[in-house]
C-alpha cells in the first residue's frame, strides 16, 4: 500500500517547498512527487497545510515525565522518555548519563540493552557524558565521581554494552591517547565537553580524532584576547558541535556568532531533564529553568521543536534551516544516512507541526502515532 501525504509544506534539505506529496510504502518515502501526480491507488492523507519535516534527533538528553534515567536508569525510564519525545517529534534519541558512580553506569548499559530490543525504534544507545571530565568546568557533574579515564574500564564498559554505547563526552586534555584511539577505533563519537582545554589543545584533538564538541560555550574555558581557550579553536577545526538553544544556558547572540562561526555544523540538543529528589542529580524546576539543589544551573525544559522555534524567532535562523540543525545535522553525526531529509529512499521517520510550532503528528516507520 502506498500513502500520499499531501497538501503540506514540505521542509528538507534547507529549503520549504509547496505543492509536493510524499510517497509512504512501508517504512520508506518512496518518492517526492507534485501533488498533481499522486497515483490513483494510493491512500491520500491530508496534511491540512501543515509543516512536514524530517523528525527531530536529540543526543543528548536526560530523562522525561519524571523518571530520570541518568540518575536512575531503568527500562521503564527508557520506555518514558521514548514515547514522551515520540509526542513531542523526535524520532532519534540517545539516551545521556552523566558522571556517576560506576553501579549506575554499569545499570544504565544494562537497561540500554534490554530496552533496545523492545525500542519503538526511536531509542538509538547510549550518550555517557562522563566521568572523564576536567573537574574545573564540572557544572552540575559530582566532583567526586570525575576521573581519569583507563583503558581497563572503558574496555570493560564497551565489552557489557555490546554496542550500545553510541557517544561519549570526555575531557580529551586529560586523557591518554591510547583510550581515545580505542574508542575512535569502536566506532564511537567522542565529543568534547566539560573541558578547560587550550587553543593549542583543542587545535591537537579536534577532527584528529575527537568529532564532536558538547553543549558550546557551557563548561568549557570562555573567550579572552589573550587566552583564547579552546572556542577559537573549535570555531576554526569545525567539529560537529551541539548548543543548548534555551536563551539561558547561550545567550541567543552567541548562537548567532556560533551559527555564523560553524554552519552546517552546529546541531541542537535539548539537554532536558526532569524533576526528581533521588540519586546524585536532583534537579529542581525553577521558573524557567532547572538547577541543582545548590542553585547551579543543570539542563533544560527545551524540546526539540521550542529549540528550532527559538533559532528561528530568537536567533533569526531561516525555519528550513533550524530543523536542518535540530535532523540532519545530528543525523550525519551519528552516521545515520537514511534520516534528516524527506527525499526518496530516505527513512519514512518525519514530524507534522504547524506555524505555532505545535506538532500534530509523528511519523515513525511509516505509521502515524
Amino acid at each position: 500500500m502506498i500513502t500520499a501525504l499531501h497538501n503540506l509544506k514540505l521542509i528538507s534539505g534547507g529549503q520549504i517547498t509547496e505543492g509536493k506529496s510524499v510517497l509512504i510504502a512501508g517504512d520508506q518515502i518512496i518518492d517526492v512527487i507534485a501533488d498533481t501526480a499522486i497515483p490513483q491507488d494510493a491512500v491520500k492523507k491530508d496534511l491540512q497545510g501543515y509543516y512536514l519535516a524530517p523528525g527531530f534527533i536529540d543526543l543528548q538528553i536526560y530523562g522525561s515525565g519524571g523518571q530520570l534515567f541518568a540518575g536512575k536508569p531503568t527500562v521503564e525510564a527508557l520506555a518514558q522518555l521514548e514515547n514522551d519525545l515520540l509526542n513531542q517529534g523526535t524520532v532519534g534519541v540517545f539516551a545521556t548519563i552523566g558522571t556517576n558512580t560506576n553501579a549506575i553506569v554499569e545499570a544504565g548499559i544494562d537497561a540500554a540493552k534490554i530496552y533496545r530490543a523492545q525500542s519503538k525504534g526511536a531509542f538509538w544507545g547510549l550518550h555517557l557524558e562522563g566521568p572523564y571530565l576536567n573537574p574545573a568546568k564540572r557544572g552540575a557533574h559530582p566532583e567526586k565521581f570525575i576521573k581519569k579515564a583507563t583503558l581497563a574500564e572503558v574496555k570493560s564498559w564497551m565489552e557489557r554494552a555490546d554496542g550500545v554505547i553510541k557517544m561519549i563526552t570526555i575531557a580529551p586534555e586529560l586523557q591518554d591517547q591510547e583510550v581515545i584511539d580505542y574508542l575512535f577505533n569502536q566506532g564511537v563519537i567522542i565529543s568534547s565537553g566539560h573541558s578547560n582545554a587550550t587553543y593549542t589543545e583543542g587545535k591537537s584533538f579536534l577532527n584528529k580524532p575527537v568529532q564532536a564538541v558538547t553543549h558550546l560555550f557551557n563548561a568549557m574555558p570562555q573567550m579572552h584576547h589573550r587566552e583564547p581557550g579552546y572556542i577559537p579553536a573549535i570555531f576554526e577545526e569545525r567539529p560537529y558541535t551541539s548548543v543548548v538553544a534555551d536563551g539561558i544556558h547561550v545567550d541567543f547572540a552567541m548562537i548567532r556568532l556560533a551559527k555564523r562561526e560553524l554552519g552546517d555544523k552546529l546541531y541542537l540538543i535539548t539537554d532536558a531533564v526532569t524533576s526528581t529528589k533521588e540519586g546524585a542529580y536532583q534537579h529542581e524546576l525553577r521558573g524557567d529553568r532547572y538547577t541543582m539543589p545548590d542553585g547551579t544551573l543543570s539542563g533544560s525544559t527545551l524540546t526539540m521543536l521550542k529549540a528550532v522555534e527559538n533559532c528561528v524567532k530568537k536567533v533569526g535562523i531561516d525555519l528550513a534551516e533550524a530543523v536542518n540543525m535540530a535532523s540532519l545535522y545530528p543525523a550525519q553525526l551519528a552516521k545515520q544516512t537514511k534520516k534528516g531529509r524527506i527525499e526518496k529512499n530516505f527513512d519514512a521517520d518525519l514530524v507534522v507541526f504547524n506555524a505555532d510550532f505545535e506538532v500534530k503528528n509523528t511519523i515513525l516507520k511509516g505509521e502515524f502515532l
